[in-house]
């Protein structure tokens, strides 16, 4: 091969494969995300999240680095995460855990369900919240549900008596190289909540994930806050100390 075809290739290869890459991606893109409305300063809605949490995700998920006391930040007592969120003789010092072994897990679920700890960081909050609302009935899987954002998930509906059962239709068609594919819901039985409020129960959920991820993003952001204005008001210091200190040389 020549210099200048060897030139050529290095130019287009790289050109062609990201003229490709939408094509891929449109291919295999799955489930649209809808945005979360989640507020990160909503305490209501942290304490109602950590609420649902502790009822439900704790049964087969842990959080091991979270401890229910630092749910004194969302504004609780001790006495009410005694009497609220505590269950099986945890102390208010000990980490979230569940008590379903590692074995359990993939004997019922086929793989032991994850530590929720930094889920959200991991996975995002439009992911969590787009995924917690779109399970359907699926006799074809173990479990009977399936999930349009996480296809053959083995995780169950867990919330499933709040939300009632769904049933999923997909349809493909293939135009141009593209895949586009139509979901079509029917709501097969009513839960406990209507569509608003099971919405609203996930938006505080997610929003509780995304607190314990790292509960201390905002105290770190009102700190950095601080030190910027503090670093620009040092500039402007060191500089007119700087213009003084060279004015009289040339």
């Amino acid at each position: 091969m020549t210099m200048k075809k060897l030139l050529i290739a290095l130019v287009f290869s790289p050109l062609a494969m990201m003229m490709a890459a939408p094509v891929a991606i449109g291919a295999e893109a799955g489930y649209r995300l809808d945005r979360a409305p989640i507020d990160p300063n909503d305490v209501v809605s942290l304490q109602s999240g950590a609420r649902t949490f502790a009822n439900y995700c704790l049964n087969c998920h842990g959080a091991q680095f979270m401890r229910y006391n630092r749910l004194g930040d969302l504004g609780l007592t001790e006495a009410q995460i005694k009497d609220n969120l505590l269950f099986a003789g945890d102390k208010v010092g000990d980490t979230m855990k569940t008590s379903m072994t590692v074995k359990d897990g993939k004997t019922w679920f086929g793989v032991a369900p994850p530590d929720l700890s930094v889920i959200a960081r991991a996975r995002g909050s439009d992911w969590l919240y787009t995924y917690l609302r779109t399970f359907y009935r699926d006799p074809k899987s173990a479990t009977g549900w399936n999930n349009a954002v996480f296809p053959n998930v083995g995780m169950p509906h867990a919330l499933w008596t709040l939300q009632g059962e769904k049933a999923l239709e997909v349809k493909t068609t293939q135009e141009g190289g593209h895949a586009t594919r139509e979901y079509k819901w029917t709501q097969v039985s009513e839960g406990r909540m209507n569509t608003t409020q099971y919405d609203t129960m996930v938006r505080d959920l997610v929003n509780y994930m995304v607190w314990m991820g790292e509960p201390a993003a905002g105290t770190r952001k009102k700190v950095g806050v601080v030190v910027l204005f503090f670093l620009g008001v040092l500039f402007v210091l060191a500089y007119a100390m700087k213009r003084a200190f060279w004015k009289d040389v040339h």
